[in-house]
């Protein structure tokens, strides 16, 4: 059995990286075929497996806006004879709506989805159309001339994205992380549910809230009691209740269990979060200050500015970056996310 992952186009590597980590860390088993950027199919997976794994997709990520059961692939050309050979009775339930989206392809979406809509309509009984709120959803996802027909089974929540905007949230500062971003280093960080997540430079929990809507155990800390008490206010507002913060300096950070992912914002470019430090000097004592509680395999998603070299602070500590992306915020400035981890010994 095959899934359909529609993608974000506002990264041209994030939103498949965040997969890939989430497969990786839950243990999905199943062929990936990057069709074009935004249009991933996982290939292969097992009738037994299937449900279990749209259910930790749906979860967790934050750079695909849907998932699907893929029950077509086809083409334009052939599309008339393939839609007959599908029994849509085992995918409809009494009424359907037929959406297209178009990526890279010149198709007509209205025509097509009147079209396909028509097709299964003439090859099934006791079904009707209702586009305002059809039991069914058929999403048809076309490429150029390919078309890949899926079913919807379990409805992402895109919306959370847009309602817990830093802006938002009850506690509000400015340079807050934008939450879909916040949501794919959490993924990143490959941490699994019921699993402790720690940001030592918390700032309004943007990160902590994305950990613990997928089930983290999270814990936050900031030189500045502002931050920490908006933070657990923030937390509060948005159902999360394993959690704890502190009011305290990174260097002085000595974890009550060691940690099984760290991921972070650190500040930069001002006097801020050690209190005292500036520039590169944060992140050598940030390094320095966090390995020590980490689990020995545990990862480390940051992000930091292009003109600072992590490479040889990690190499001194004992991490090994593993990957790293950029995000081009404006004309001088593009953010790294890099992911991290512990040596193993």
């Amino acid at each position: 059995m095959e899934l359909l992952c529609i993608q974000s186009q506002e990264h041209p590597e994030l939103p498949l990286a965040e997969l890939k980590a989430v497969m990786e860390c839950e243990n999905i088993d199943a062929d990936i075929d990057a069709v074009t950027e935004g249009l991933v199919v996982l290939k292969n997976i097992s009738k037994e497996n299937i449900d279990a794994y749209y259910k930790i997709l749906t979860k967790r990520l934050g750079y695909t806006h849907e998932v699907h059961e893929l029950i077509l692939k086809t083409d334009v050309a052939s599309l008339d004879n393939d839609i007959v050979t599908v029994d849509w009775s085992e995918y409809i339930d009494e009424s359907f709506a037929v959406r297209v989206k178009r990526i890279r392809s010149e198709i007509d979406t209205v025509g097509f989805e009147r079209k396909i809509g028509t097709l299964i309509l003439d090859n099934c009984d006791n079904i009707k159309v209702n586009l305002s709120k059809p039991k069914s959803l058929i999403r048809v996802a076309a490429f150029e001339n390919e078309l890949f027909v899926g079913i919807e089974r379990i409805k992402l929540n895109k919306k959370h994205f847009e309602d817990s905007k830093p802006h938002k949230r009850p506690f509000f500062y400015p340079g807050s992380m934008n939450p879909k971003l916040a949501r794919c280093m959490v993924n990143l960080s490959r941490i699994k549910e019921g699993e402790l997540l720690l940001d030592p430079f918390c700032g309004t929990g943007g990160i902590l809230i994305e950990a613990g809507l997928i089930g983290c155990k999270v814990v936050g800390s900031d030189v500045y009691w502002k931050m920490k008490n908006g933070t657990a206010i923030n937390l509060d507002y948005y159902g999360i209740n394993d959690y704890r913060t502190f009011h305290l300096d990174v260097r002085e950070l000595k974890m009550y269990e060691k940690v099984a992912s760290v991921v972070t914002d650190p500040p930069y470019g001002i006097s801020t979060s050690t209190g005292d430090v500036d520039g590169e000097e944060i992140f050598k004592e940030f390094f320095h200050a966090i390995y020590d509680n980490m689990k020995d395999d545990a990862y480390l998603c940051m992000a930091s500015p292009h003109y600072v070299d992590l490479k040889p602070m990690v190499d001194e500590v004992g991490f090994k970056i593993v990957e790293q992306y950029g995000i081009k915020m404006h004309r001088s400035l593009t953010r790294i996310i890099s992911v991290i981890r512990k040596k193993l010994d």
